[in-house]
């Protein structure tokens, strides 16, 4: 499950990516084959973590299992 990381918060990707230019037709994240398609892999120092993206909007975006 992908989602937008914030402070202290997540969000549905349906709350922000809907007004997103870079959304699918669905108003969805372009993820395929684990990767994101509208943004970049941020790396990080902690093995345990998931691996994050930065969209092209600046939201950080995790894929939480």
């Amino acid at each position: 499950m992908l989602v937008i990381l914030m402070d202290n918060q997540l969000l549905s990707p349906q709350h922000v990516c809907q007004s997103c230019l870079m959304a699918d037709q669905s108003g969805q994240p372009r993820w395929r084959g684990g990767q994101l398609r509208c943004g970049r892999v941020l790396h990080s120092s902690a093995e345990n973590l998931p691996e994050q993206f930065e969209c092209q909007m600046g939201f950080r975006i995790a894929n939480i299992e």
